[in-house]
């Protein structure tokens, strides 16, 4: 048994309808503001100025961050058959206890962050909410982040192989 995602014309509604709401109350959608109010809570802004804000202010956004985690935690637990899908390449469990798995978690995790510091946002942020808005540094944003992964996977992944 394989699971189907939710059909076009009922997803594009549904997040369409969430950046309406959005919009209108003056709010932005975007992962990556999360991490920094996350960070926030954890103290960093003893540390440095960046984690200095005011996180009461972005509560909605961090319950986004929740539902992600909880959406994920759900489908996950819902669909089990969802694991046969994995690609091979992954490797399973193993890949967990792998030191090079690790690494490629570790020099991503560090690419993504700095691309998304760079970027000044997210590819949810700039991809949803900045297109939606019709901002042109989002637009510009988004076509980096379509060519660099396509530049990824047709031309760098082939020739590094996989962990």
């Amino acid at each position: 048994m394989t699971s189907e995602p939710l059909a076009w014309y009922i997803a594009g509604p549904c997040i369409a309808g969430c950046m309406a709401l959005l919009l209108l109350s003056g709010k932005r959608l975007g992962v990556s503001s999360n991490f920094q109010s996350l960070c926030s809570l954890a103290g960093a802004g003893r540390v440095a100025d960046f984690f200095q804000i005011d996180v009461k202010s972005r509560w909605w956004n961090l319950t986004v961050l929740a539902g992600i985690v909880l959406g994920g935690a759900l489908a996950a637990a819902w669909e089990p058959a969802l694991k046969t899908l994995e690609p091979a390449w992954l490797g399973g469990a193993e890949a967990w206890t792998s030191a090079a798995s690790w690494l490629w978690m570790l020099v991503g995790g560090f690419l993504i962050g700095f691309g998304t510091r760079w970027a000044d946002g997210c590819t949810s942020g700039h991809a949803i909410s900045g297109l939606s808005s019709l901002q042109l540094p989002s637009l510009v944003a988004v076509i980096g982040f379509f060519i660099g992964g396509l530049a990824m996977t047709w031309l760098i992944l082939p020739f590094i192989g996989t962990p």
